[in-house]
C-alpha cells in the first residue's frame, strides 16, 4: 500500500491562485483617539478581492473598539508558473 502524503491548507491555497497578503492596519486607540497604533495581519489572499482581509477588517469594525484609520495592502504569489525559455543549441558545465 503507498502511503498518502498530508498537503497544508496553505500550500493548497497558493496553488488555487492565493498569494501571500500583508496589510499594515493604523487604527485610533479606543482611549486616546488621537493617538495612532500599528497591526500588521497576514495571510493568504486572493487578488485583487481580498476576501480574507475584507472579513477580517469587517470582524474588526464589528468586535473591536478602535476605529480603523488606513490600510496599507501587500500582496505577493509565492508559486508562479516557471519562467523558461527553449533555447536552440546546447549548454556544457565543466
Amino acid at each position: 500500500m503507498g502511503s498518502q502524503v498530508e498537503v497544508s491548507k496553505d500550500f493548497r491555497k497558493q496553488v488555487l491562485g492565493y498569494g501571500l497578503t500583508t496589510a499594515e492596519i493604523l487604527y485610533r486607540r479606543p482611549d486616546r483617539h488621537w493617538l495612532l497604533q500599528s497591526y500588521v495581519w497576514q495571510d493568504y489572499d486572493l487578488f485583487p478581492h481580498f476576501p480574507a482581509l475584507k472579513d477580517f477588517l469587517s470582524f474588526w469594525e464589528k468586535q473591536l473598539e478602535g476605529p480603523l484609520f488606513a490600510v496599507t495592502v501587500a500582496h505577493s504569489k509565492l508559486i508562479k508558473p516557471a519562467e523558461l525559455r527553449a533555447i536552440d543549441g546546447v549548454f556544457r558545465l565543466h
